[in-house]
């Protein structure tokens, strides 16, 4: 049996038909960017994630470099991050000669860790950045408080997030200053090429933030302040209007696949019960907690990756691998320990949390078409690698 990763033909084969009467209706339209399928996606999407102003920009690595310009974010600034997440949370702050500041995460989610943004804030921050990793909610009220305390915006980062609520309930994007979505096509809501957003309560940084999408110009060639081409095309945001609909109900199979993964390997006896920062008897422990699950409180988890830890990573996906079955680490360096960043001063053993994750972590197929065979088949071929594990033991 083969088991991508991924498998985006058999999404595609499901719409393909509005998909593509949406790709011809552009192509006779002859309007590529920043069209009426650009402000129709943004209507929807303020009205899905319960936010005042949503703008179409260029990608998710457009939507968090956009967000920093438009709040003044520049050279001498500080920045906090995790030292865990996608490359370009880091990078877009560098890119504008800021400092990212990096700090550990949660030993069970693997998102932000408030109390180290709390130490590492300094007189210098301009602002927080939480990462919503995997599809799970950062914990929201102490960074928040924190930002509200010293004056500092939260940026969340919710490129792998899009749909999930708080424990409160409010969608992410909608709680910090700003939310930044990314539509890659491997997201749960994915374009036909990249493709972001930016959301926000805050007018006055909306207006901001739409004539810094377009060089700065609020009119054509007359520029009053200095932005960059950070516009959306047409097709991407009609791929997005005719997938929106389709979301939560793809994300709630996500869910359903993950909760039959648990199943499984609780059957199996790889489920131990063991805290997810620790590994279990077996050296391998399931995916991060969920722990700010709330009564009553639906997709506070919509798995845009379902990741385990494994002692023996590596000879797990080597296993895996030979086995036809889909698998990738996200992520396998932490920012501290990146060439690039090597002026910043950090080195091995500042961020344990981290560099242990990044050690462990491995990411299995979830996404919607996944049948219940190819879900047992992983499943019995991670049991059979740790029973081979127990026997060469």
């Amino acid at each position: 049996m083969t088991v991508p990763l991924l498998d985006l033909k058999a999404q595609y084969a499901s719409l393909k038909e509005e998909l593509d009467d949406a790709v011809l209706r552009v192509s006779a339209s002859q309007y590529f960017i920043l069209g009426p399928e650009v402000t129709a996606m943004e209507r929807a999407m303020e009205e899905y994630l319960e936010v005042r102003h949503a703008l179409g920009v260029s990608s998710g690595t457009d939507a968090l470099l956009l967000a920093l310009m438009a709040l003044g974010v520049g050279a001498g600034d500080e920045v906090i991050v995790p030292t865990f997440s996608f490359f370009a949370t880091a990078g877009v702050v560098a890119r504008l000669g800021a400092k990212p500041v990096l700090v550990d995460v949660e030993p069970d989610t693997l998102n932000i860790d408030p109390a180290a943004v709390a130490r590492a804030i300094t007189a210098r921050t301009r602002a927080i950045v939480p990462v919503h990793l995997y599809g799970q909610s950062a914990d929201m009220d102490p960074l928040m408080a924190l930002g509200a305390e010293h004056g500092v915006p939260v940026i969340e980062d919710a490129a792998q997030a899009i749909g999930v609520r708080y424990r409160d309930g409010r969608r992410v994007g909608s709680i910090g200053t700003v939310g930044c979505f990314s539509f890659f096509p491997s997201k749960n809501l994915g374009a036909f090429g990249d493709g972001g957003l930016v959301t926000t309560n805050d007018t006055a940084l909306y207006e901001r933030m739409k004539i810094m999408r377009v060089h700065g110009g609020e009119r054509r060639y007359y520029h009053s302040v200095i932005g960059g081409n950070f516009r959306l095309d047409e097709i991407q945001a009609a791929v997005l209007n005719v997938k929106l609909p389709y979301l939560d109900g793809w994300s709630a199979a996500r869910r359903a696949n993950a909760a039959r993964y648990n199943a499984l390997f609780t059957e199996m006896g790889l489920n131990d019960g063991t805290p997810s920062s620790d590994l279990g008897a077996h050296g391998i422990v399931l995916a991060p907690v969920e722990r700010y699950a709330a009564s009553g409180v639906e997709h506070h988890h919509i798995f845009n990756q379902y990741v385990i830890r494994a002692e023996r990573r590596d000879d797990l996906r080597g296993w895996l691998t030979s086995r036809s079955i889909g698998n990738e680490v996200y992520y396998p360096v932490p920012f501290h320990l990146q060439e690039c960043f090597a002026g910043l001063g950090y080195k091995h053993g500042d961020f344990p949390v981290a560099e242990k994750a990044a050690a462990e972590v491995l990411a299995l197929p979830v996404y919607p078409e996944l049948t219940v065979g190819q879900i047992e088949y992983v499943a019995s071929s991670i049991a059979e690698f740790c029973r081979e594990e127990v026997v060469k033991g």
